[in-house]
């Protein structure tokens, strides 16, 4: 917090934008942030095992992307506390999608891998969400296909940061 006797601003809030941002430049935002929620609670419809939860689906994700990782690992990375990764740890290790394996240098610690069950699972799963986008993508003109293209390295570098 600043101390405002010293003379120094007031921080605008996280939620604000900074004072300084374009007209178009919050308009802009504002459509990203509404177009991506709109298509990530739409994709999250296109699962192929719908007795995963959402936060499942993430963790084995997150494991496909980065490789085995220690439970307080995975927890930084999905945002959550290291008692509610271990309990989804736990969920998925009784599915068969994870396995727990001795730290190589920590007896304390457990490495969580997944399993090829969980390979293939999210193997077939991009399959469907990629053809589901396909399909979306087909009624774009081809300009706008060319735009979208464009787009995706920058939309993946946002997800990212």
């Amino acid at each position: 917090m600043s101390d405002l006797s010293s003379g120094e601003a007031a921080e605008p809030p996280e939620s604000a934008p900074p004072a300084d941002t374009a007209v178009d430049d919050i308009a802009a935002v504002n459509a990203l942030r509404s177009a991506v929620m709109r298509l990530g609670r739409r994709l999250k419809h296109q699962r192929v095992d719908e007795s995963l939860s959402p936060t499942e689906m993430s963790v084995l994700g997150t494991l496909a992307r980065c490789g085995s990782a220690t439970p307080g690992e995975l927890a930084r990375k999905e945002h959550v506390q290291p008692p509610s990764m271990t309990r989804i740890v736990a969920l998925l290790e009784a599915k068969g999608l994870v396995r727990l394996e001795p730290h190589p240098d920590d007896r304390r610690q457990k490495i969580v891998t997944q399993t090829e069950q969980a390979e293939a699972m999210l193997e077939e799963s991009r399959r469907k969400r990629n053809a589901w986008l396909s399909g979306l993508a087909e009624g774009l003109d081809e300009e706008e296909w060319a735009k979208l293209r464009a787009a995706a390295p920058v939309l993946e570098k946002l997800a990212h940061l």
